[in-house]
């Protein structure tokens, strides 16, 4: 069994930074892909950002040059750095991994990141 916790959420201004982080426990191959994703009242889940075990990144759009993903792969550790927070950021954040051996994918709880203006 495989856990996700979370955590680094928070209340924050528009233009200031959070950093969360993500430990997997559990037994994970070391071919997956860790990332985040986030949710906003009323909207889909959408993807935020992802790294691989060797360190390839994918971000969305609306968060380029703004949030860094990275990884401890001895620690089984994902991080994003948000760095020139909007209100629009605010959401629900999930972590996650996809064990590329066995495609099963796990989910943190979700930790909340509210952007004030």
């Amino acid at each position: 069994q495989v856990q996700m916790v979370e955590a680094g959420g928070g209340l924050v201004q528009a233009g200031e930074s959070l950093r969360l982080s993500c430990v997997a426990s559990g037994s994970i191959s070391s071919s997956n892909t860790m990332g985040w994703y986030r949710q906003a009242p009323g909207k889909q889940r959408e993807l935020v950002a992802t790294i691989t075990n060797s360190g390839r990144q994918n971000y969305a759009d609306s968060v380029k040059g703004r949030f860094t993903v990275s990884r401890d792969n001895a620690r089984n550790s994902v991080y994003l750095q948000m760095n020139s927070l909007k209100p629009a950021d605010t959401a629900v954040y999930y972590c996650y991994v996809i064990d590329r051996a066995t495609m099963e994918n796990y989910w943190g709880q979700g930790t909340q990141v509210t952007v004030s203006s």
